[in-house]
């Protein structure tokens, strides 16, 4: 059973950012609020930073990650992923960037309904990049939650669960 970890924006950021091979080195921008998902023996196996925070725009930019093989990816997870910056923060749009040839997790982000536009070399020479957004309206209109309906009431983001 997974249990979230709130309160730790350091140690879930640093997680997260060396998770990413783009953000080893420099690390990830100071979160606004990241949550950390932990297993059954209290390790830390995935987590969530959001950052670059807009409030006049109503934008926020999430990063996440998790080690490699282990099941994360749940509905609660993707619960909490959307309901904070949508519900509380009431941001119309989340970005994320993501490895143009990250083919899964562009799939994944495709069914939840994001739009791509691609950025060629943004992660340097021989990387381009695929500036992921997702509208309220779109998260709205997902299938996850015409189905499930997550975004009709928030539980915030600061109670651990």
């Amino acid at each position: 059973m997974l249990r979230y970890i709130y309160g730790h924006n350091e140690v879930v950021t640093q997680f997260v950012a060396s998770l990413i091979p783009s953000c080893r080195e420099r690390g990830l921008p100071k979160a606004s609020v990241s949550f950390g998902i932990i297993d059954e023996d209290g390790a830390l196996i995935a987590g969530m930073v959001y950052h670059n925070y807009d409030p006049d725009a109503g934008v926020i930019e999430m990063s996440g990650a998790a080690l490699p093989g282990v099941q994360w990816l749940t509905r609660d997870t993707i619960r909490r992923m959307y309901q904070f910056p949508f519900l509380e923060l009431n941001c119309q749009m989340v970005i994320m960037r993501v490895r143009a040839d990250d083919e899964r997790l562009l799939r994944q982000l495709a069914a939840l309904n994001y739009a791509f536009i691609t950025l060629p070399r943004l992660f340097g020479r021989n990387a381009d990049a695929v500036l992921c957004m997702l509208t309220r309206e779109a998260w709205e209109e997902n299938k996850f939650n015409r189905r499930l309906r997550h975004h009709i009431v928030a539980d915030p983001i600061s109670e651990a669960a």
